[in-house]
């Protein structure tokens, strides 16, 4: 069996999606229709930069969507591929989603628009921040987070892997954190360069926002189950997708537990679809022995055995 992964933010960088498009037609039109449903040139923010632009929450999710779902496409195109399942690592389930078809990706690109820009304003900057913790138990962090509260916000935001965890919360939380997992015996305790806690009870305001947005789309029959990152199980039921989108704002990212959730369903080979090898390190983490491959450029799809 075979799974599809997509990327979230953090994979970004200048210059992505542009082999695709100039090695493929059907890559160009994937980006001229971004360009047209968000009424601003995202392509040229995705080939040119300049990186600071790009990494603004609400340029950031719908560009790395785009690039994703160009690369999809092309993939589709050359290879024919459906996956078994799919998953995407936090705004990466939409690429997923589309990937499913439950989701149009005019629908998508400027849902993820939205959905930064609401992400972003629930917590005025500075306030929140996120921090990776590696070297520690789940138990353990959790401990740390408690104590660290003193009636703030801190909590685990992504658990990447069995001893990956990010943290988001109130940035004196945060901090407070850092000091306590790294007296824990944490390898390391580091903030991380975000512009927003995401994931955490903080951005509760956003997902009320968001839930007003995915009320008014249509969802469509799921022509394959998106594992979700709030349950880390398979979803197939479009009545689900809007509940389960609203929820994964302000809970954590299971992603250990869904690649473990494939694995355990009998998926033997992964592709990552979309800019960088985020997921695919991830993986290696998990599961030494999965089949993993990346598609990002014409040389990628090239290269990917059908």
């Amino acid at each position: 069996m075979i799974a599809f992964l997509f990327p979230g933010q953090g994979s970004q960088h200048a210059g992505m999606g542009k082999n695709l498009a100039d090695n493929f037609p059907l890559a160009r039109h994937v980006f001229e229709e971004a360009n047209d449903t968000l009424n601003f040139n995202l392509s040229s923010l995705c080939f040119d930069g300049p990186d600071e632009k790009l990494k603004l929450t609400e340029i950031t999710q719908p560009a790395i969507l785009t690039v994703s779902v160009a690369a999809l496409r092309i993939l589709q195109q050359e290879t024919g591929l459906k996956p078994d399942f799919a998953a995407g690592h936090s705004l990466g389930e939409y690429s997923a989603l589309v990937c499913s078809g439950a989701l149009d990706f005019p629908d998508a690109v400027k849902i993820v628009h939205q959905r930064g820009t609401f992400m972003q304003e629930a917590v005025p900057v500075g306030v929140g921040s996120m921090a990776a913790i590696i070297g520690l138990t789940s138990d353990e962090l959790l401990d740390v987070c408690k104590n660290a509260a003193q009636d703030q916000i801190v909590s685990p935001a992504n658990y990447n892997s069995d001893t990956q965890v990010v943290i988001a919360g109130h940035a004196e939380a945060v901090e407070r954190a850092i000091g306590l997992a790294k007296e824990k015996g944490a390898k390391r305790a580091m903030p991380l360069p975000v512009s927003a806690p995401f994931h955490c009870a903080l951005m509760q305001p956003a997902g009320e926002r968001l839930a007003k947005v995915l009320d008014a789309i249509d969802v469509k029959p799921m022509q394959c189950p998106v594992i979700s990152n709030v349950e880390a199980v398979p979803n197939q039921s479009s009545d689900r997708v809007v509940e389960l989108l609203v929820n994964q704002v302000s809970a954590p990212v299971r992603w250990a537990e869904s690649m473990q959730a494939m694995l355990d369903l009998g998926v033997e080979r992964f592709v990552e679809i979309g800019p960088g090898k985020v997921l695919s390190g991830l993986l290696k983490r998990i599961a030494k022995q999965a089949k993993i491959e990346n598609v990002q450029d014409a040389e990628n799809v090239r290269a990917i055995s059908v």
